[in-house]
């Protein structure tokens, strides 16, 4: 369970004394921005942060190699499979109606933060056909059991209004402290109809050699290797949600969000509450890396030869990106940039290199930019263009994007390679 891996890693960090929910938490997950944190005492609970912080961490839980990490999400979404039920499950050792959610360890991580805030929670939902839904919700705690989920016209929000249109709740699980194959799965973007579910139990298939195995609560299909349950569910009525520090490390503003009542909740004996720290590292892995594999795939429908595509830690993973390609014509470098504004709509800014250009290292990519552009034939800039709601520098999401051909011509190849011993 999530305790065991925490304490497995090298180079987590171990708080014994008491460290507090509100800020304090933050400190620590601040300082520590790429190692694992593991919290003897929140308010008397178990709390992890910073876990699946690097590519390499990742990477190796799931017995790859960093550079093999899109190709292997890639793999999972193109072959779903389904997964496993089993008879009995270690959260259901414990189970009360009687709790407080603000009795838990859920952090207010910033000053101007609403309050209290899931930010690891993943929600369940089956809708009236049997498709069976998972996808990463913040939500802002209101009460001792109440609280604000931010949905975002997809999956779950297209679930949830056609329950509200009729005035009814929608039943949904909760579940905090989730293995990272069913994290990177709860973020990828498919089609309706592909459960995030089948894509965790593939990559589970990949790394363990089985399928996901899940325990059925009541008709919803719940991870068995999940740290806290919640049965819950989406009311028709709004209520205020945010502020909220987002991935770029900014705040979202207030909107009118579903109300969300927690009626029970389920844990495993000793459990860690998983503390995903907003605009951390480990909030850029896991929101970025399944969004890697989209634009390779875009980008390799154009060019050919496309050897790596990295998210970048500056851009928050999320707003910009580099990308390997072997030009086989003049113009591949441009198409490639079309192309993967095309494979993640909220990328702002792509740099397309050279496969002699390392993509992990900033300052290789820096100087691919410095000896191979030349502003006013290899800039490519889209104006007015639909990008992300979290660039605070867009106005109602339009933003100019622009990329960067740093590749070499293909008729002056040798002028531009690197002298070596």
């Amino acid at each position: 369970m999530l305790g065991e891996i925490v304490e497995s890693f090298e180079d987590t960090v171990v708080i014994e004394k008491p460290v507090k929910k509100e800020l304090e938490i933050t400190r620590y997950l601040l300082k520590y921005r790429d190692r694992p944190v593991l919290f003897r005492d929140v308010d008397g609970w178990v709390v992890a942060g910073n876990v699946w912080s690097t590519r390499e961490r990742i990477a190796g839980y799931l017995g790859t190699e960093r550079d093999n990490l899109p190709h292997f999400i890639a793999e999972a979404m193109e072959n779903p499979e389904p997964w496993k039920t089993v008879e009995r499950a270690p959260f259901t050792k414990n189970s009360t109606g009687d709790f407080s959610l603000r009795e838990l360890p859920i952090p207010k991580y910033y000053p101007k933060d609403g309050g209290q805030y899931f930010t690891s929670a993943m929600v369940i939902a089956r809708d009236e056909k049997g498709f069976v839904n998972t996808s990463f919700h913040r939500i802002m705690v209101t009460d001792e059991k109440t609280g604000t989920i931010r949905l975002v016209p997809r999956h779950l929000y297209a679930m949830w209004n056609a329950r509200a249109e009729r005035g009814e709740e929608l039943d949904v699980r909760i579940i905090v402290g989730s293995p990272v194959h069913l994290l990177l799965a709860g973020a990828t973007s498919v089609p309706y109809g592909v459960s995030e579910l089948e894509i965790a139990s593939a990559m589970s298939r990949m790394a363990f050699g089985k399928p996901l195995e899940v325990f059925n609560m009541n008709g919803i299909p719940v991870p068995v290797e999940t740290e806290f349950v919640f049965e819950a569910k989406i009311l028709p009525e709004l209520d205020r949600e945010g502020p909220f520090v987002d991935i770029t490390g900014t705040y979202d503003h207030i909107r009118e969000q579903p109300v969300v009542v927690f009626e029970r909740m389920y844990h495993v004996d000793e459990p860690v509450f998983h503390a995903l720290l907003p605009g951390g590292y480990e909030h850029y892995m896991l929101m970025g890396l399944p969004k890697e594999p989209q634009i390779y795939r875009s980008v390799k429908q154009v060019v050919p030869r496309v050897h790596g595509v990295r998210l970048t830690e500056g851009g928050a993973m999320w707003l910009h990106a580099i990308v390997s390609i072997t030009k086989q014509h003049d113009g591949d470098g441009k198409n490639a940039i079309l192309a993967a504004f095309a494979g993640h709509p909220s990328l702002k800014h792509v740099v397309v290199v050279d496969e002699d250009v390392n993509i992990y290292d900033d300052r290789e990519v820096e100087w691919a930019i410095a000896t191979r552009f030349q502003a006013d034939r290899d800039l490519v800039v889209v104006p007015n263009a639909r990008g992300s709601s979290l660039d605070p520098s867009s106005e109602k999401s339009l933003t100019t994007k622009w990329g960067i051909d740093a590749t070499k011509p293909l008729d002056r190849k040798e002028e531009f390679e690197r002298a070596s011993v």
